[in-house]
């Protein structure tokens, strides 16, 4: 937050200005203060293993807290652990004291609703299943007010439209935080229990082994991700007229699957077969892709390789999954006179369906060595022209749809070059051989 904008640094006094509002009748609070020191430890400490091994938030501790003790006292347990967190970049004490804030008034609100709603006897006696009514409504109003206040900030931080800042957010954390929200009931239940806080402390053991499997999964996927760039990257470097042409295919194919309905899942797989679609490229001589003008028939059959090249590079990546169809088939038309194989209609797989159509609209919306850009409508236009004989109805019908809705912002890929060459009308969409 080094260059925060003042809108921003106000918006955090007034957050840390509301947290200090809900501990000042902390004085009066009956409770025994041996708690209130054990709690904001343990969280410190399991703060600092979540984000030194893990690379996230240990939140049960914190709800434990609210469900356990008066809400000005569940508002100290998250101070030491975020004022005293290690800042890797940016004003460390204006995030530190954004976080404590931010979580002070979190757990605040968790704790009075769940005192509200007559949690604390429930959970002194046991009273189940009564006692997960109470717990619940914290947990929501946990998320509430954190996924309230991350939105505040990337408005005025970023200046991301509310709506936007917003959007997902809670859906995202409810499900994480919910599951933390059953480690805390537990651990508060056990606390006052014959067996004492010795017997709560075993319920950090199995949810840490659960947050260190998820951490592994994070760090799988990011490792999936830093293979992609690195590809990605490669192809920008030896394809200088097309750069950043990948990701915006990458984008193009995943408003198409959305717009199709398909799974979170499925529409990341189908980014990534957008994103690496021209990875072969890096088998193609350089001379090729940067030529000025059109390629001879000689030069256009060794650029159709590429899709073969592709698939071979990434064949062994197992998280792909139907990227790698996508990758080689990309280039096939339904009419069967696509390549490499000259599949037909059905026979072509489903996303490289989507991708040929993603490919083809990038392609011709952005400015490459040998011609210029067209508008948007025209490329539209064209690829509605040309759908059922070079590209799936279907998928041109569901990026008209994603475009009419989300707009699209072409960039030019290459120098704005002028050129005397002019193309002929052609049967088919001219999308660049080397796009």
């Amino acid at each position: 937050m080094e260059a925060t904008p003042a809108r921003a640094r106000a918006y955090v006094v007034c957050a840390v200005a509301g947290a200090l509002w809900c501990l000042l009748p902390l004085p009066t609070v009956h409770t025994p203060w041996w708690a209130v020191a054990l709690l904001p430890a343990l969280y410190a400490g399991c703060e600092q293993v979540a984000r030194r091994r893990f690379a996230g938030t240990f939140y049960p501790v914190l709800l434990a807290a609210a469900f356990l003790l008066p809400p000005p006292a569940a508002a100290v347990v998250p101070l030491p652990g975020a004022l005293f967190s290690h800042v890797e970049q940016g004003s460390p004490w204006l995030r530190r004291g954004w976080r404590a804030a931010q979580l002070a008034l979190g757990v605040w609100a968790a704790a009075r609703v769940h005192w509200a709603l007559g949690g604390r006897n429930a959970v002194v006696a046991s009273d189940f299943p009564y006692a997960l009514v109470p717990a619940l409504a914290a947990v929501l109003a946990f998320c509430l007010v954190l996924t309230a206040l991350d939105g505040g900030i990337l408005a005025l931080a970023e200046r991301v439209p509310l709506r936007r800042a917003w959007r997902g957010l809670f859906l995202r954390s409810l499900a994480p935080i919910g599951v933390h929200g059953l480690a805390g009931l537990m651990m508060a239940v056990l606390w006052r229990s014959p067996y004492g806080p010795v017997a709560a402390l075993l319920v950090l053991l199995p949810m840490g082994v659960s947050w260190w499997v998820f951490a592994q999964y994070h760090q799988e996927r990011a490792a999936h991700q830093a293979t992609i760039r690195a590809l990605v990257q490669a192809v920008d470097i030896k394809d200088g007229y097309t750069r950043g042409h990948s990701e915006r295919v990458g984008q193009a194919s995943m408003m198409i699957a959305r717009e199709l309905g398909m799974d979170d899942s499925r529409v990341e797989v189908l980014r990534f077969a957008g994103i690496l679609h021209d990875v072969g490229k890096l088998g193609v001589p350089t001379r090729l892709l940067r030529k000025d003008g059109p390629l001879t028939p000689e030069e256009r059959r060794v650029i159709e390789l590429h899709p073969e090249y592709g698939h071979e590079m990434v064949r062994g990546i197992g998280f792909l999954g139907e990227a790698r169809a996508a990758v080689l088939h990309h280039h096939e038309r339904l009419d069967g006179s696509g390549y490499p194989y000259g599949l037909l209609g059905s026979q072509i797989p489903e996303s490289a369906r989507v991708v040929a159509v993603a490919d083809a609209f990038d392609a011709m919306t952005s400015t490459r060595s040998y011609r210029r850009a067209r508008p948007v409508s025209v490329a539209l236009e064209e690829l509605s022209r040309c759908a059922g004989t070079q590209f799936d109805p279907l998928m041109v019908r569901a990026l008209v749809r994603a475009l009419g809705r989300c707009g699209w912002h072409p960039a030019v890929t290459a120098d704005e070059v002028q050129s005397s060459i002019v193309f002929p009308p052609s049967p088919t969409v001219s999308t660049g051989m080397r796009g």
